[in-house]
């Protein structure tokens, strides 16, 4: 039979056992932060009616789509989730308490060209709010106190929250005279880190029509923190002239009062007046988080309130704000920056027990006492050389190896080595299993990230 050349797919994560440890405690530390906050964990279907996926789809989202047919259905894998979400709350909308809070961490897949750091199968960890007609203010100030402890979580110290509101920006280019552009500005100056401030400048005035003195007053004034202003002061100038710039000054400025009380560092958030986020449905607060020492990796946590979740399914009036963090780009990013935590414990048990006798009751036996007690423990039950078995120990990182030979059984006793020192001891199972428990308990502390000395 021809064999066929074993390959993983272009833009698909495969990690070998010690990388998908460190990417499991990332998703463990996030699931725990967002309980935290009262969200309930939610998981919807992989493959849902293309009809209903792609409600409110449409140029990139319809090229990128994995799309198939089984008998006569129509099916698609989803793309992101919350238009999973969407349909969700459109659907059991009369069975949830409102608001309503989830988390959903999952993959998601896009058939978009695959290079590196982009991927075509990857995992989202979102959080959204959802209200009933109305959402207050309050969970728009929320939402950074998450993102900081998430990333503190993970271990991650050196980031910023960026925050800004869309209704200012919208009211911003009414009374400059521009309103009816709002949307083309938006995404042009979303590209302000990108390519810089004369170039968005050349994109404003002859790819989206601003007057040049309006492209340069509209950059001035979202850039003018560069020049050490107050963002929130600079914007108090305005102030009176536009009703929709008035409500998101207040709304930006009640955001930003509350976050300090909310737990995040004046160190780890600012007003940023270029954050636009392109897609059209965020409407309020927008969020973008990044790497203050790699600012070139761009935003690694993103999203915003937006006014109606689930207008392509339901007329109910479904407001609600949410972030995503894209785990798998945000992981291969640490891995290729050096900031995964190599002294955590990635092994698969804590306890090797190598029987060295043909009866293997009594190593079956102390086996499951120690996993009673909350040990992981393997029995290595090949018939090798011993090298060949310590080895093994070795090659898994498994911090502590147990003998069982005739002696020890005779005498009631183990003898375990320390796998890192080589030091060995003899004692009893229950002393070896609490001495191993004390240890163990060390090697598990950390966090799944650890950034580089300096």
């Amino acid at each position: 039979m021809e064999k066929v050349t074993p390959r993983t797919l272009s833009g698909f994560m495969e990690l070998l056992p010690e990388r998908q440890v460190l990417f499991d405690k990332m998703v463990e530390a996030l699931r725990a932060s967002y309980a935290l906050y009262g969200f309930t964990p939610l998981d919807t279907p992989l493959i849902e009616s293309s009809e209903v996926l792609l409600a409110k789809g449409g140029g990139e989202t319809e090229k990128q789509i994995y799309r198939f047919t089984k008998g006569d259905s129509d099916l698609s894998l989803r793309f992101d989730l919350t238009v999973p979400l969407a349909k969700y709350v459109a659907l059991h909308g009369n069975d949830l308490t409102f608001p309503f809070r989830r988390y959903q961490i999952g993959k998601v897949y896009r058939g978009e060209r695959a290079q590196r750091g982009r991927f075509r199968e990857f995992y989202q960890a979102d959080i959204d709010v959802i209200g009933d007609g109305t959402l207050d203010i309050i969970n728009e100030a929320e939402i950074p106190s998450i993102i900081y402890r998430c990333f503190d979580t993970l271990g991650l110290k050196r980031f910023v929250i960026r925050v800004n509101n869309r209704k200012v920006l919208n009211g911003l280019f009414e009374l400059l005279g521009v309103g009816g552009k709002a949307g083309d500005v938006m995404r042009t100056i979303d590209k302000l880190d990108k390519l810089g401030r004369e170039k968005v400048l050349g994109l404003l005035e002859n790819d989206v029509g601003v007057p040049e003195d309006v492209a340069r007053r509209i950059v001035d004034i979202i850039t003018c923190q560069d020049t050490g202003a107050d963002p929130i002061e600079k914007l108090g100038e305005y102030r009176g002239r536009n009703a929709a710039f008035d409500l998101g000054l207040e709304e930006l400025a009640t955001v930003t009062k509350y976050m300090s009380a909310f737990g995040v560092p004046e160190t780890h958030f600012t007003v940023d007046l270029t954050i636009a986020r392109g897609l059209d449905y965020y409407t309020g607060t927008v969020y973008e988080t990044a790497m203050l020492d790699h600012p070139e990796i761009g935003s690694i946590c993103s999203g915003g309130r937006y006014d109606n979740l689930a207008g392509y399914y339901t007329d109910r009036k479904l407001p609600g704000v949410g972030i995503s963090i894209g785990l798998t780009r945000l992981f291969f990013v640490l891995e290729d920056q050096g900031y995964l935590n190599g002294a955590l414990l990635t092994a698969p048990a804590d306890v090797l027990i190598l029987p060295m006798t043909e009866d293997r009751a009594p190593a079956i036996a102390l086996a499951t006492m120690m996993r009673q007690e909350g040990l992981r423990v393997q029995v290595y039950s090949e018939n090798k050389k011993f090298k060949a078995k310590v080895s093994y120990a070795d090659k898994l990182k498994i911090p502590f190896a147990v003998f069982l030979g005739e002696d020890e059984i005779s005498q009631d006793l183990v003898t375990v080595k320390d796998m890192a020192t080589g030091a060995q001891t003899t004692a009893s199972a229950a002393m070896v299993t609490a001495a191993v428990k004390a240890k163990i308990s060390g090697l598990r502390e950390g966090a799944p990230v650890k950034e580089p000395q300096k």
